[in-house]
């Protein structure tokens, strides 16, 4: 008989635990991405077509990285919103924006606000057809139930507008596989137990198991109502970027 997936955890459950993790949640990233996450984060920035003058999203935006990549993208015409329904999370990210574009630097490196927004990546709190571009950042897999996810994200993005969606990807080969467990059990967990946070890092395997995989999430943005939907495996393939697009009305 073969073993029983364990259920994903429920989105109160998710909610505390990014409470939780995030006075730690930057300095986390940074250790176990060796920095990297960075350069992954301005692919998908770039990837989601921002530009200057542009209304961006950033949905499940967390302490701010690609909020902020996003308002050096668009400038000073242009907005951005970053929605987190984790509010711990979200005062981190206003802290970071202050701190690094506050008072005097803002004059001098004029950009756009950023509003943060308290919300539901499932019920997105703004009218439909809003957005020029989005991105989201390893939140698609936290999301209980993904495919109204992307139906909420098609919903508020503009016609032409595109968003692109950086997450770990369930790789294709033995090799690959080995890899993202062994980095999984011997890395992440390990770290995260260092700093206190065994049980609330402890959901990232299951997590990933879940999670689709690239030509999988392309068919559920499909009929999610994208009209275009690539998949790109990043980082020898234990990353990926979902990039999605909605044409334009002739």
């Amino acid at each position: 008989m073969g073993l029983t997936q364990p259920s994903p955890p429920a989105a109160p459950d998710i909610q505390g635990l990014f409470d939780r993790i995030a006075p730690v949640y930057d300095s986390l990233n940074e250790r176990l991405s060796f920095g990297l996450h960075r350069v992954w984060k301005r692919m998908a920035v770039r990837w989601s077509g921002a530009a200057p003058g542009h209304r961006a999203l950033d949905v499940c935006c967390g302490s701010g990285d690609l909020a902020l990549m996003l308002a050096r993208q668009v400038g000073a015409t242009g907005t951005v919103y970053g929605v987190d329904f984790s509010a711990e999370l979200l005062a981190v990210a206003e802290g970071r924006w202050q701190s690094r574009f506050g008072g005097e630097l803002r004059r001098t490196h004029p950009l756009g606000p950023i509003h943060w927004v308290q919300g539901d990546a499932l019920a997105l709190p703004f009218e439909a057809n809003t957005f020029d571009a989005a991105t989201m950042g390893y939140g698609l897999r936290n999301l209980t139930d993904i495919p109204q996810g992307l139906a909420e994200l098609r919903r508020v993005l503009k016609p032409g507008a595109r968003a692109a969606i950086l997450d770990f990807h369930r790789p294709q080969g033995w090799m690959a596989e080995q890899f993202q467990r062994w980095y999984l059990e011997a890395l992440v967990v390990p770290t995260a137990a260092a700093m206190g946070l065994t049980d609330e890092y402890a959901y990232i395997g299951p997590s990933v198991d879940r999670f689709p995989t690239g030509p999988e999430q392309v068919r559920l943005a499909r009929q999610a109502g994208f009209e275009g939907a690539v998949h790109y495996p990043i980082a020898g393939g234990l990353m990926g970027v979902l990039v999605v697009s909605c044409h334009a009305r002739i």
